[in-house]
């Protein structure tokens, strides 16, 4: 990675999940993944990486293999206001730069995170930085589970959505080619994922900002930034990582990445 940046990784992780409950304490290769995570986040060459949680058997294991964590407030209505929380009890610096890296996403290449991490370090105009990947399906696009972003010319985020944007409305008019084959050519449409950079000054902040319509229609925390103002960096990336882990087909799948690790 060019140059020397500091920065900070923070993993919230939870127990619970309507799919997978415990997943974060979910062996892989002999480690819960939750600590797989921060071993990447490690590698990434981050400063410092801390496990944060609600969950005394999530910090036990952590701290059962050398991993920095700590407890934080059941009561936080999202995943941002978590790493508020993280970010004001560290006392990190306005300008500290802090990545977020999901607690289910054992498989994220480590450099993804430097590179996120970077990106925002280079774009002082943005408040935060996420990445995204080129869709390749109609099937992906009109997908509401996979959330679409749009960007402006210099890269900065203009709208998320579940819904299929942009809309290439000629090409999208028959049903047939909503549901196969690929997005008309030269169409500019991506995927997102989700993970994340933020100045810290940024968290500190956000525990201020009131909830936006459109967010909570969404389902999509993001869109309280851009409703407020704030600029968000987006990174193309390809090609995509690889999924976290949400069902236990991806966690069997995780299981057999880390097998004899």
């Amino acid at each position: 990675m060019p140059g020397l940046l500091r920065f900070t990784v923070l993993i919230p992780a939870r127990y619970g999940s309507s799919r997978l409950p415990g997943k974060a304490l979910a062996d892989l290769g002999g480690k819960p993944m939750v600590v797989r995570v921060a071993e990447l986040a490690r590698a990434s060459g981050a400063a410092a990486v801390w496990i944060a949680t609600d969950d005394e058997r999530i910090l036990a294991a952590a701290q059962a293999h050398g991993c920095d964590a700590l407890m934080t407030r059941a009561d936080h209505a999202s995943g941002t206001a978590r790493l508020a929380e993280v970010a004001a009890r560290l006392g990190l610096d306005d300008e500290e730069i802090v990545v977020n890296v999901q607690g289910d996403e054992p498989l994220l290449p480590p450099a993804l995170v430097g590179r996120l991490a970077h990106t925002l370090a280079r774009t002082s105009a943005a408040a935060i930085a996420t990445a995204c990947v080129p869709i390749t399906s109609a099937a992906e696009m009109f997908d509401p589970n996979a959330v679409k972003v749009v960007t402006d010319r210099a890269g900065y985020a203009l709208y998320f959505s579940r819904a299929p944007i942009p809309y290439a409305r000629e090409a999208f008019a028959a049903a047939a080619a909503r549901s196969s084959g690929a997005p008309p050519a030269g169409l500019p449409a991506y995927r997102h994922l989700g993970i994340y950079a933020y100045r810290a000054r940024f968290l500190r902040d956000y525990v201020g900002l009131a909830p936006s319509a459109i967010e909570g229609f969404e389902a999509l925390e993001q869109l309280r930034a851009l409703w407020h103002g704030h600029r968000i960096a987006v990174l193309v990336v390809e090609p995509a990582p690889p999924a976290g882990v949400d069902t236990p087909a991806d966690l069997e799948q995780a299981r057999r990445a880390f097998a004899g690790a």
